[in-house]
């Protein structure tokens, strides 16, 4: 059937204005517009899907957009930024969710599809069942509802057999299309399943490029099931989603330094967790660490996901204003996979008014640790452990990370003496130059606000 025109046209403006709208997601200062002109572009794809002839259930859409706009709408509001990375996981999964729904509809419905199309069909429904499998299970465990990784006996001999069986019950749903009812659910429930166990085992420390990677297996997802239905609109926005989705996996992993497969198959463990490392932990006091950045002539700032679970942005930048009013030189320093998804630390700056230019990923800040007179370190743990340059047994050597060790004095703002995210101990912690603040984040920088006041 030959599409009107006017729908054509909402379809290709809406497709359109996704690619704007990712464009603009690209830079912390342009995020929020980006973000905005998507939404238009959604919005008008919408209104064009309504306008296609001969459309039905046009009353269950309409309730679908209600009820899910609602709840997004309301979580929108409710979340707080501390819980913003499993928010995106499972709205993630949703839409690898509904992927797999809309073939799961086209195969039951029986029509004839060219071989072509139910290729595509069956890939879209796999990688979509599996995203939201995987999704739903990033999301328990960044929520704190599974509290640590479960790995079956041989498990990855189980995901091998897992996505054999899968695939070939998809060849066969191809070659006797079309499918029987029973054929079609048991390549589902295998489907599904193999997205639960393979992302079972992934521990918390590799989390942020398991979010990036089923972010991409939604996008292709979509795309195909939109060649599916021919929609241009759902193409277009899903390539370019799993397009971006599949180069920020890779960025992810390199800047962890291991590979895709690895994290799939070898997760991140403490155990054998590296050499034994020597000397003590040295507190200081919040007196302290106000008067050596006071009388610094620069200071990093590091911060991480303890910082977002005190909330302690906000006062993280009042102390960095009054530093810099005292002729104090203060940069922020971000690890790519600092906090639990990407961006994370960036979006939390700009939240309390951290001018962009103020904050730096690794590449751009490392060189300056030498410098520095000062590395303040909030709640970050893995992504500043020397352990990852020089101990070849630790889980963590050989991935890239920010050199706060080189500064002249470090200090670490953190809640108690416990390992990081990936289980493995921070030999950072332990050195001459290093000096132990130990508290909630925001409290303790109340604290160094109160004395820097005092100090002026």
């Amino acid at each position: 059937m030959t599409l009107p025109l006017y729908v054509q046209g909402a379809w290709f403006l809406g497709a359109a204005l996704f690619i704007f709208g990712l464009k603009g997601m690209s830079s912390p200062a342009s995020a929020r517009k980006g973000i905005v002109i998507a939404g238009y572009g959604m919005l008008i794809a919408i209104a064009g899907t309504f306008l296609v002839p001969g459309l039905q259930n046009l009353g269950l859409m309409a309730l679908a957009l209600i009820v899910g706009g609602a709840a997004a709408w309301i979580s929108g509001k409710k979340v707080q930024m501390t819980d913003m990375p499993q928010m995106v996981a499972i709205y993630n999964g949703m839409g690898g969710g509904a992927a797999a729904a809309i073939a799961a509809i086209e195969f039951a419905k029986g029509d004839a599809h060219s071989t072509v199309t139910t290729v595509l069909a069956v890939i879209g429904a796999l990688i979509g069942a599996v995203s939201f499998t995987g999704s739903c299970v990033a999301w328990a465990k960044l929520q704190g509802v599974l509290k640590k990784a479960h790995r079956l006996p041989a498990q990855n001999a189980v995901n091998v057999v897992l996505a054999g069986i899968s695939i070939a019950l998809g060849l066969a749903m191809i070659a006797m299309a079309p499918a029987q009812p029973m054929l079609i659910l048991g390549f589902f429930v295998i489907a599904l399943l193999l997205g639960l166990i393979v992302t079972l085992p992934i521990g918390g420390a590799d989390m942020p490029v398991v979010i990036s990677l089923f972010n991409a297996f939604t996008g292709l997802a979509v795309g195909f099931e939109g060649y599916v239905l021919g929609n241009p609109a759902l193409i277009i926005a899903g390539i370019v989603v799993g397009a971006a989705g599949t180069l920020l996996t890779q960025l992810m992993a390199k800047a962890m330094n291991r590979p895709i497969s690895n994290i799939l198959f070898t997760p991140m463990v403490a155990s054998g967790g590296g050499e034994a490392i020597s000397g003590t932990m040295k507190e200081l006091s919040a007196l302290d660490a106000a008067a050596m950045m006071r009388y610094a002539s620069k200071v990093i700032i590091v911060p991480g996901y303890g910082m977002a679970v005190a909330h302690a942005q906000h006062k993280v930048w009042e102390m960095t204003e009054i530093l810099e009013e005292a002729g104090v030189e203060v940069k922020f320093a971000i690890h790519p996979v600092a906090g639990r998804m990407p961006g994370h630390m960036n979006v939390l700056l700009a939240e309390a008014g951290v001018p962009y230019d103020k904050i730096l990923d690794l590449e751009e800040i490392n060189g300056e640790f030498g410098q520095t007179d000062v590395a303040l370190i909030i709640g970050a743990n893995d992504v500043v452990n020397p352990s990852a340059r020089t101990d070849k047994s630790s889980p963590i050597y050989g991935m890239p990370i920010l050199d706060a060790d080189k500064a002249q004095n470090v200090i670490v703002i953190k809640r108690g003496k416990g390992t990081g995210y990936s289980g493995v101990e921070n030999a950072l912690f332990y050195t001459d130059n290093c000096r132990m603040l130990y508290g909630d984040a925001q409290p303790m920088a109340g604290e160094i606000i109160q004395h820097l006041k005092s100090m002026s």
